[in-house]
C-alpha cells in the first residue's frame, strides 16, 4: 500500500480508501449478510487500506464499527457524514449534533477522525457554513471529531460550485468531490485551491456505471458524439475506451479509471466500493499501479477535457433522496465469495 498525508490534517492515510456507500454499500444492496459485509472491510484492512468512509445515510456505520473493533481500529482513519438536507429541508444545528451523536453510537466510537457535512448544495453553502459548521467546530473542541469537512452533491453540482465557495475560506480541512476520466474539471476548479490551502481531497465517482457497464458507456458516448462533444469515432465504437486496454496500458477500463484518478495531482484518497472481497484486491491493485501512459493521458484530456457532468449518475437502487438506507440484514455465516477478478462488474465500482 502507498500512504499520503490528508491535506493539513496531519492524518496519514492509504491512497486507496474503502467507500461504504455507493451502489454496493458493502454488499447490502445485493442482499449480502452483515458477516459478509464485515468480511469486505477486513479484507481491505489485510491489504493495507487504512481510510474508510461511511455515512448516516448509507446504513453501514454499524458494520464498519464492528469490522474495526479491537486491534483493527489501530491505524484506521474513519470518516462519516450527516446529510445537510433531510426530506428536502436544510437541517438544523440540533439535527446535525444529533446526527453526529448517532454516528458515534452506531460506529461504537467516542471520537471519529473526520466528520463531513454530506451533499451540500450550492444554494445552501452559506447557511451550512454559518449555522451548521459551528456545530462541528464545537464537536472538534469537545474531542468528538478530529477534523471537519464537507462533500459536494456531484450529480446536482457538476461545476463544483459548492467547493468553489467552501475553498474561499479556511474552515474546512477536507472535501469529497467527483473526478474521473470523463469528468475532469476539478483539475482547474478544485485542485489548485485545495493545494493552496492544504485541504485534503477524497475522490468519489472514480468508477461509476459509465465505466463498469460497457453498454451504458457506448450509449453515452454515442449521444455525446451526436451532440458534437466527443469525436465521432468514439460514438461509433461498441467499446470506445478499449483503446486504453493493451499490454503496455491498462488491464481494463476500470483499471484505467482507478489509475487515472489516483495519479491526478491533488488527489489524496481514491475511494472504491464493493461487496465482494475479491474485488477489494482487484481495486486496490489498480489504484497502486503506475500512471497511465502519457499518450493515453493526452488522449483523455483531448477527448473529454471540456465535458462536465458526464457519468455522475446517482447510485443504482439508491433510496429516495435524503432518506437513509436500510440497515444491514442479520443472517447466517458468510458464504465463500465468488471469484470474478477477470470480469468488469458494477460491484467493483
Amino acid at each position: 500500500m502507498d500512504y499520503t498525508q490528508l491535506g493539513r490534517t496531519g492524518l496519514t492515510v492509504s491512497v486507496a480508501g474503502l467507500g461504504c456507500g455507493g451502489s454496493s454499500r458493502l454488499g447490502l444492496t445485493a442482499g449480502k449478510s452483515r458477516a459478509e459485509s464485515v468480511a469486505v472491510v477486513r479484507r481491505a484492512l489485510d491489504l493495507g487500506v487504512t481510510f474508510f468512509d461511511t455515512a448516516e445515510a448509507y446504513g453501514t456505520e454499524e458494520i464498519l464499527g464492528e469490522a474495526l473493533r479491537g486491534a483493527a481500529r489501530d491505524g484506521a482513519v474513519v470518516s462519516t457524514k450527516t446529510q445537510a438536507h433531510r426530506r428536502g429541508v436544510l437541517r438544523t444545528p440540533e439535527d446535525v449534533a444529533a446526527g453526529l451523536d448517532g454516528s458515534l453510537r452506531r460506529l461504537g466510537f467516542e471520537r471519529v477522525d473526520l466528520f463531513l457535512l454530506h451533499a451540500v448544495a450550492p444554494g445552501d453553502y452559506e447557511t451550512a457554513r454559518d449555522r451548521l459548521r459551528p456545530v462541528l467546530e464545537r464537536a472538534r473542541e469537545a474531542g468528538k471529531v478530529g477534523h471537519i469537512g464537507l462533500s459536494e452533491t456531484a450529480p446536482r453540482d457538476p461545476r463544483h460550485e459548492t467547493l468553489g465557495r467552501a475553498l474561499a475560506d479556511d474552515g474546512w480541512e477536507a472535501v469529497m468531490l467527483a473526478f474521473h476520466m470523463m469528468n475532469q474539471n476539478a483539475r482547474e476548479r478544485v485542485f489548485p485551491a485545495t493545494a493552496a490551502r492544504g485541504v485534503g481531497t477524497l475522490i468519489m465517482f472514480a468508477v461509476r456505471a459509465i465505466f463498469s457497464d460497457p453498454a451504458y458507456l457506448a450509449r453515452t458516448m454515442a449521444g455525446l458524439a451526436a451532440a458534437g462533444r466527443v469525436p465521432a469515432e468514439l460514438g461509433a465504437a461498441e467499446r470506445p475506451l478499449d483503446v486504453l486496454v493493451r499490454p503496455d496500458g491498462a488491464r481494463s477500463v476500470i483499471d484505467a479509471a482507478y489509475r487515472y484518478a489516483r495519479h491526478e495531482p491533488g488527489a489524496d484518497v481514491v475511494l472504491f466500493g464493493t461487496g465482494d472481497p475479491a474485488h477489494v484486491e482487484a481495486n486496490v491493485t489498480s489504484i497502486l499501479r503506475p500512471p497511465l501512459p502519457r499518450v493515453d493521458r493526452e488522449r483523455l484530456a483531448a477527448w473529454f477535457g471540456a465535458l462536465e457532468g458526464v457519468g455522475l449518475d446517482l447510485p443504482r437502487r439508491w433510496p429516495a433522496r435524503d432518506e437513509p438506507a436500510p440497515r444491514a440484514p442479520q443472517r447466517g455465516p458468510p458464504t465463500a465469495p465468488a471469484t470474478r477478478r477477470g470480469r468488469e462488474s458494477a460491484s467493483r465500482s
